[in-house]
């Protein structure tokens, strides 16, 4: 219990506490004074923010706009990433450690900066993406509505790869090596050795990033963000649900309700969170 102290110390201060305020934030709400003088007052109004934001159309819509995009770019990257694990498990010891460093730096990278680094990028002005394209005579545009959700599947693919593959990496350093020797001497190659008995090894890994990744993507925020800055007709104020409450509550101040929109999407990231680990836990047995 001691060990665990510091963790539930932390867990404590910087997520159930807030959850706790929020909540209690979330029950009440500024209204207009009613004396003539102006100004206004925090009233206490029960569920009425919760009842408010089941009917928000905008705010399920967000979700369910981040949820689809989930579906596609969570199992490419983790599909890249199972990748580079089984490459580098195939390369010597040295090789490894010089690869392994330089798919992790992206992820060392902060989120603000690598997506700077890729705005650039992208850039129709400045960027070689959209001059590669005139050159095979295409008219690339990395901002328009319709590769928008691409180029930020691929910035978050480029960032996220790293992290993963240490994870499944490390799982899969402690498969017993005789198991491999064992299935070359029986003739079995190394694609049939990877299908058969790395990737097996490593699903609790697998569920495990994936889990992250659902939590990570239900909270995406700051590349989005500034995204907009590019491209504000198609990466709207409610684009994703964090960026809909960070509107509502430092443009627009309505702190009271963008606490009960955020109450509602922390019960949808652990409900969600534990489904998926549910089902991929009983599918690893």
């Amino acid at each position: 219990m001691a060990f665990t102290a510091p963790f539930f110390a932390g867990f404590t201060l910087v997520f159930l506490a807030p959850f706790v305020y929020a909540l209690y934030q979330s029950l009440f709400a500024e209204q207009l004074a009613t004396d003539g003088l102006g100004g206004s007052r925090t009233v206490f109004v029960g569920l009425d923010n919760f009842t408010r934001a089941l009917s928000d159309g905008d705010y399920w819509f967000s979700i369910l706009r981040v949820f689809v995009f989930a579906l596609v770019q969570i199992p490419l990257m983790l599909g890249l990433s199972l990748l580079a694990a089984l490459l580098l498990d195939l390369a010597g010891a040295r090789s490894a450690r010089l690869f392994r460093l330089g798919l992790l730096i992206p992820y060392m990278i902060p989120a603000i900066v690598a997506t700077l680094v890729w705005l650039y990028l992208y850039s129709p002005r400045l960027g070689p993406i959209t001059q590669a394209g005139e050159w095979f005579g295409a008219d690339v545009n990395m901002f328009s509505g319709s590769l928008l959700w691409i180029s930020i599947g691929n910035l978050l693919t480029w960032v996220g790869i790293g992290y993963n593959m240490l994870i499944i990496y490390g799982s899969l350093r402690s498969v017993p090596r005789e198991l491999f020797e064992a299935a070359r001497l029986d003739g079995a190659g190394e694609l049939r050795i990877a299908w058969s008995i790395k990737i097996p090894y490593v699903r609790s890994a697998l569920v495990l990033t994936g889990m992250l990744a659902i939590i990570h993507m239900l909270q995406i925020f700051a590349e989005p963000l500034v995204f907009r800055v590019t491209s504000p007709e198609t990466v709207t104020a409610d684009f994703t649900p964090i960026m809909m409450i960070y509107n509502l509550a430092f443009t627009q101040g309505n702190y009271h309700y963008a606490a009960a929109l955020s109450v509602l999407l922390a019960l949808v990231v652990g409900t969600v969170s534990a489904l998926f680990y549910r089902f991929s836990a009983r599918e690893s047995l």
